[in-house]
């Protein structure tokens, strides 16, 4: 039989109807997507996809387990660009290359981050004598926390002289910033993360050269430096002095809670808020109230833009004959830097300074100011600079909230436009277009934009407040709203006013205006926070679904035709099966060892130890969606001096030992045995979760299935070696030795932060 007869026999006629059918519909659909994106194309958007290759790059750089070289980063940015110099004439060639050579550019932009703050950190707990410089100093109700500085440093493990450490006092500080200081203090490493995917202070704090955290012990002595301070120092030091005298003035003049909020919302300084008042506006979904965000640097910048202007324009001369325009947008550059360095120059608060300075330089260059493309430049700017900021909420929910912005007005005048061209036509067609446009106008101005604006914001937002801070808040659409009219109202005009009358002593009344707003601002909030519902819990992601949900975000505000905006789909549907599917677990073990969380028969966490950290605590129970108090998590355990005991889920003991007298017992009796000390070679439970394993693995999340398996999430991977998080040799080696300090681990303090 022929090939031909075999193949005629075999051949279902519907398939070859269903293929001629669906055919043309593929061909019809690649055709759309060629043509939107030729659209796209002309619109020049593909260049803000670069910004976001950058970013790709960047993440890919903290994904890795090594530090690579800078320069073979380097020299992969080199040749990815030369090829697609080289590919300019291929087009799909070129873009390849192009991506590939902006991904290396991120890639290549953390490396060279990480080279430029590296610091020594001290390895482990000791108490040493230091001397310094203090650059900052944030006062609190009882006590302050300031940052030092480090001139010579004497009896710390290693000699290790940090380049700067951040330190509690418990008594009224007698020194202000710009003091140099002596003081006896107890330091510690700065603390990684208590769950595996959690939030890592030690690498935030190698990104700020903190190289220990800790506690003054005794007195501490101002004395005349050996040299002088550098101009810088000196220079803010000086607006730390200011910023701490102006925030304990508005505290003093309000009082309680009310004049904490109001010292936050005009100086920054958040250390005299009470954890009542911070749980309150954070149930409510309105904790940005008391940070200097992206809206108050807007508002600020607009108020110096229009007001300037407005000043300048009642000259006649000047309108007429000078580009007042432009000056004002100078004027505004100059205002918002003042502001941005009155405020504590913080990152988030850069990172809206970067933004801000963009758009009023594209008013005095004659360009849009309101664009996408500012936006990208920005991000360029913060990759460039602080790559490190992209794995933070602050830089995720600024950027995608501004862009989803942008967007909406860029829709908003795609539609206008095609409106007013449908307009010019006679009849019916014409008349509707005209009333939806009136529509549309009056739902994007006043109220209604405030409405619009923070619906697209909290939609572009949803899903990294869910991945960062496992909580999401229903009323937000109130919340928010309230917010801006707060700030707009009363803390923006009062820090300006106020700020400018303080030396005068003619602020009191400016205070007083601010505490109104404040009290109705917390009155409102405790009213969202008690209604049913007010917050959604939700349990950690898995970590490739916050990738495929910020795909999706860019999608839909990145893209201009909704060819390619309809993407955004299929990545979203990606993204929340990864949210659904996300880890959990049924023991976490912080790296020090001394604590654990535990899941009971009950189904529910409940704390091992005593010396388990409200902020670890915190993430154990947010991570699971746990709505409960650190203080609550606790019950279904038998605790004693020498450590705790409990059941697990699936009925197997698990003891947390915390003197060695306890290891022969519950050794014997638990199948799981965690410990902040080295475990006796001879411990008999089948897991064994002490000193030494946890220097290899950071922090440790166990799941046990229900074929008794047992699955192991770690924090740390198995050769890592990064410059926060270094590999464990030398600590390995002194795991092998005698204890030198049994209590070493115990009394480790919980973060700062």
């Amino acid at each position: 039989m022929s090939e031909a007869t075999r193949t005629a026999e075999h051949d279902d006629p519907r398939e070859g109807a269903l293929a001629f059918a669906v055919a043309p519909r593929l061909q019809s659909t690649s055709d759309g997507f060629r043509r939107a994106y030729a659209k796209e194309a002309e619109l020049r958007r593909p260049f803000l996809w670069r910004a976001v290759a950058a970013g790709a790059g960047v993440a890919l750089y903290f994904a890795a387990d090594r530090e690579p070289s800078l320069t073979l980063c380097a020299v992969a940015v080199a040749c990815a660009a030369l090829l697609a110099f080289v590919t300019k004439r291929h087009a799909r060639a070129h873009a390849l290359f192009l991506a590939l050579a902006f991904v290396a550019a991120g890639f290549c932009a953390g490396a060279w981050r990480t080279a430029r703050v590296a610091a020594p950190i001290v390895s482990r707990v000791g108490v040493g004598d230091l001397t310094g410089f203090v650059e900052e100093v944030d006062l609190r109700p009882a006590g302050a926390r300031f940052v030092l500085r480090v001139a010579s440093a004497e009896g710390l493990p290693g000699d290790v002289v940090p380049a700067r450490v951040r330190l509690t006092t418990r008594s009224e500080p007698e020194f202000a910033a710009g003091d140099f200081i002596a003081l006896k203090a107890r330091l510690m490493p700065p603390a990684r993360a208590a769950l595996p995917g959690g939030y890592d202070f030690a690498r935030d704090a190698y990104f700020a050269r903190l190289g220990g955290v800790g506690n003054a012990l005794g007195r501490i002595e101002t004395m005349p430096p050996p040299d002088p301070a550098p101009l810088s120092l000196r220079f803010f030091a000086s607006v730390d002095r200011v910023r701490n005298a102006l925030a304990s003035r508005v505290y003093k003049t309000i009082g309680g809670d009310a004049g904490a909020i109001a010292a936050a919302m005009v100086t920054g300084k958040r250390d005299y808020l009470s954890e009542g008042v911070k749980d309150l506006i954070r149930r409510a979904g309105i904790f940005h109230i008391v940070t200097i965000s992206g809206m108050q640097m807007s508002l600020v910048a607009g108020i110096f833009f229009v007001g300037l202007r407005r000043l300048m324009a009642t000259s006649q001369t000047l309108a007429l004959n000078y580009p007042i325009k432009k000056w004002a947008a100078a004027l505004a550059i100059v205002g918002a830097v003042l502001y941005d360095i009155g405020t504590g120059s913080r990152v988030g608060t850069e990172r809206a300074l970067v933004m801000t300075l963009i758009m009023l330089a594209a008013v005095i260059f004659d360009r849009p100011s309101l664009s996408m493309r500012n936006l990208a430049l920005a991000a360029f700017f913060v990759i460039a600079f602080e790559p490190e900021a992209i794995l933070g909420a602050s830089f995720q929910l600024s950027f995608a909230a501004v862009a989803a912005l942008i967007a909406v007005y860029e829709q908003r005048s795609d539609y206008l436009a095609k409106s007013r061209a449908q307009i010019q036509g006679p009849g019916l067609r014409s008349r509707l277009s005209e009333l939806r446009e009136a529509l549309l106008e009056r739902m994007l101005h006043g109220p209604g934009a405030a409405l619009v604006a923070t619906l697209c914001a909290t939609s572009a937002t949803a899903a990294f407040m869910a991945n960062d801070f496992h909580e999401i808040s229903p009323y937000v659409l109130i919340g928010n709203p309230l917010t801006l009219a707060v700030i707009e109202f009363f803390a923006v005009p009062c820090a300006l006013i106020g700020a400018a009358l303080y030396p005068f002593g003619l602020d009191g009344f400016i205070w007083r205006y601010l505490e109104l707003g404040i009290h109705l601002v917390t009155w409102l909030a405790g009213l969202i926070a008690n209604a049913p519902g007010a917050s959604l819990h939700v349990r950690a992601f898995a970590p490739w679904a916050i990738v495929f949900l910020a795909l999706a975000v860019l999608s839909v505000v990145l893209w201009r035709s909704w060819p390619l905006r309809a993407t955004a789909i299929p990545l979203a549907l990606i993204g929340l099966v990864g949210a659904a599917s996300g880890p959990s677990f049924d023991i976490a073990v912080p790296a020090t060892g001394d604590a654990a969380a535990l899941r009971t028969p009950s189904g529910r966490l409940t704390l091992l130890g005593k010396k388990a950290s409200a902020f670890a605590t915190e993430q154990w129970l947010r991570a699971d969606a746990d709505a409960r108090a650190a203080s609550e998590a606790t019950g279904g355990v038998n605790c004693d001096e020498e450590g705790c005991v409990g059941r697990a889920t699936d009925g197997r003991i698990v003891a947390l030992v915390t003197a060695r007298a306890a290891f022969l017992e519950d050794c014997a009796r638990a199948s799981v045995v965690v410990t902040p000390l080295r475990a006796p070679d001879g411990c008999g439970a089948a897991i064994v979760i002490d000193r030494r394993k946890l220097t290899e693995t950071g922090a440790v999340s166990l799941s046990f299935l229900k074929d008794g398996a047992v699955v192991w999430t770690t924090a740390r991977g198995i050769d890592e070696d990064r410059p926060w998080s270094p590999r464990p040799a030398q600590n390995a080696k002194r795991a092998a030795l005698p204890d030198e300090d049994e209590t070493e681990n115990a009394e480790l303090a919980e973060p700062l932060e």
